[in-house]
């Protein structure tokens, strides 16, 4: 990040099976000491993935059933990874202007409404604060209104979670009303477009967000999600793909503001308000200094432009945070990154070992969550956030007349019958309820047997999995 002009990140990190005090602190070292500003969070839930959404552990072969429906750390509601944070926030060592903590529930309907409250709580108590992967996927937006008969913004917000530092990541199926609460609340939004892309999710509407006044930073999300940890790039993308969401040009996100976006929008969405981001007197010494001889900036016409739309990294030549020169001549000169190289192809190595069970099971249960997740993509919902090459009919996205407004919407999306509403317009996915053959069935249950005889180990989530940053 560091070497690609990235200043400060909000990471939101996995440790497995729970977090542990000693993770967070040498996560937050090793930001010290590269000399990256960010706020780290380890990611909680009081369940598993696969009972958090609606009927997919009644999908799963009968012996996969058990081990998948623990939550990340057992059965307690999360009470145990909570009371981890609270240890690890009242003995914090590190410059809080460096390094800080956050709390974060991973994603809204992975956790209780009590495991909810407790972190919202949590957070007030320490002055910290709150982040969730908020209305990312159309399935996470289709089983919030399932389960609580509202929308995920609208349940957070009647809890007393959303607050000025409540940032929700993505928020691509966010409608009108979600962005208004947030925006009254002073919460944000992290935009995180190339990751939004890789995974499906859908655009993010991001100038309606605006248009609602709702504060929104652009973040990378992880390199799982993204790959290349790369904000120029993430600007870029956040300017393209709002030019595909409709023909009117004032409606698309020009250079000037993407770029106040990234810098300003997402110092707030991490929490430091105006001391980062921007070049003033008072404002912490964050700089990132670009060679104006680099072909990116030749011949000089339109700076700002040219950052958004050819920048990829190239002309980065050195980076200040804090007045610490982190970024010299383009290398990282604060830890020793030959080093660093050779200790992570190693950890690669071991890693890959230790989850090889793991990855074995995920790749057999494979077809069973994939075709659920995209019969689920495919029910109808009152927002539409995928670009496909499917007609839309008249009247909005899912085929009601929205005249009516989106309570009479959302109360026909879920009354109506598939066949008299829009259930999908994303080319290839099923309109249907997923149905797992009894042929599948059988290969999936020889896979796991399989899987389990080679690893020696029950199937469970991927241990010590990658750490999310920068959204």
């Amino acid at each position: 990040m560091l070497s690609k002009g990235c200043t400060a990140c909000y990471d939101l990190f996995y440790e497995f099976p729970a977090p542990t005090r000693e993770g967070l602190e040498a996560v937050a070292r090793a930001y010290r000491d590269a000399g990256l500003r960010a706020v780290v969070a380890p990611l909680m839930a009081s369940q598993s993935f696969y009972r958090a959404v609606p009927g997919l552990l009644d999908a799963l072969p009968a012996e996969a059933r058990d081990a998948l429906a623990r939550g990340p750390g057992g059965d307690d509601d999360g009470r145990a990874a909570l009371e981890t944070t609270r240890q690890t926030l009242e003995g914090w060592s590190f410059d809080r202007d460096q390094v800080r903590m956050a709390v974060a529930p991973t994603i809204p309907i992975h956790c209780s409404d009590d495991f909810w409250r407790r972190s919202a709580a949590l957070a007030r108590d320490y002055g910290v604060g709150l982040h969730t992967h908020l209305a990312e996927s159309k399935v996470q937006a289709v089983a919030g209104m399932r389960r609580y008969g509202e929308t995920l913004t609208v349940h957070l917000d009647r809890l007393g979670v959303l607050g000025p530092d409540f940032t929700g990541a993505h928020g691509v199926w966010l409608d009108d009303e979600d962005m208004r609460r947030m925006a009254g609340a002073g919460a944000a939004v992290a935009h995180n477009p190339a990751s939004n892309m890789r995974y499906g999710s859908g655009m993010a509407a991001v100038r309606r967000m605006r248009d609602q006044g709702l504060t929104v930073g652009i973040g990378t999300d992880s390199r799982t999600c993204s790959d290349n940890l790369n904000m120029f790039e993430a600007m870029r993308l956040a300017s393209f793909t709002s030019r595909v969401r409709g023909p009117d040009f004032s409606r698309w996100l020009a250079a000037d503001e993407v770029f106040a976006m990234a810098t300003e929008g997402s110092a707030r969405a991490l929490g430091f308000g105006d001391r980062i981001g921007r070049i003033a007197p008072g404002a912490l010494a964050d700089i990132v200094f670009l060679d104006r001889r680099c072909l990116n900036y030749v011949p000089l016409n339109d700076v700002t432009l040219q950052i958004v739309n050819a920048e990829e990294g190239t002309g980065v030549d050195a980076v200040m945070v804090g007045g610490r020169m982190v970024v010299e001549r383009g290398r990282v000169v604060s830890v020793d990154v030959d080093r660093l190289i050779d200790r992570c192809e190693a950890a690669m190595e071991r890693l890959r070992a230790a989850n090889d069970g793991a990855h074995r099971t995920a790749r057999a249960l494979e077809p069973i969550v994939g075709s659920f997740c995209a019969a689920m993509g495919g029910e109808p919902y009152h927002v539409h956030r995928f670009v496909d090459d499917r007609e839309q009919p008249p009247g909005g996205g899912c085929g009601h007349d929205h005249a009516r407004g989106a309570a009479a919407c959302r109360s026909m999306c879920r009354t109506r019958p598939a066949s008299e509403t829009w259930a999908s317009r994303s080319s290839g996915v099923s309109e249907t309820p997923v149905s797992t053959s009894t042929a599948m069935q059988s290969s999936i249950r020889a896979r796991l047997s399989m899987s389990s005889r080679s690893s020696g180990t029950s199937p469970s989530p991927l241990r010590n999995g990658p750490r999310m940053a920068g959204s």
